[in-house]
C-alpha cells in the first residue's frame, strides 16, 4: 500500500506561480513513476506531468515550458512546479504513483487561477 498526501494548491491570479507536494509513504520501494494528474469541471481527468524512478519526466503539451516535475527521494516527495499558469489550469490536481499492478491516487488539490 502506498499513501499520497498532496498539498500547495490554493488561488491564484493569472501570470502566477503555485508548486504542489505530494509526500509518498507506505510501500514506496515499490513505486516506479509518479505523477501529476488534473481534472476540471466536466471535463476528464488528464495527465499534466510524470516522473520515472530514474528522473525521466514527460509532460502534457498544454504545459510545456511552465510547469516542471521534480523529486527529492530522500523525503519522498514529488513536487510541481507551475509558473505563468492560467485560468484554463484551474482545476483539482491529484498526485498519482504507479506501483504495478495497483495505482494509487491522493484526495486532490484545488487550484484556481483568476483572470
Amino acid at each position: 500500500q502506498v499513501q499520497l498526501v498532496e498539498s500547495g494548491g490554493g488561488l491564484v491570479q493569472a501570470g502566477g506561480s503555485l508548486r504542489l507536494s505530494c509526500a509518498a509513504s507506505g510501500s514506496i520501494f515499490s513505486i516506479n513513476a509518479m505523477g501529476w494528474y488534473r481534472q476540471a469541471p466536466g471535463k476528464q481527468r488528464e495527465l499534466v506531468a510524470a516522473i520515472t524512478s530514474g528522473g525521466s519526466t514527460n509532460y502534457a503539451d498544454s504545459v510545456k515550458g511552465r510547469f516542471t516535475i521534480s523529486r527529492d527521494n530522500a523525503k519522498n516527495t514529488v513536487y510541481l512546479q507551475m509558473n505563468s499558469l492560467k485560468p484554463e489550469d484551474t482545476a483539482v490536481y491529484y498526485c498519482a504513483a504507479e506501483s504495478w499492478p495497483n495505482d494509487y491516487w491522493g484526495q486532490g488539490t484545488q487550484v484556481t487561477v483568476s483572470s
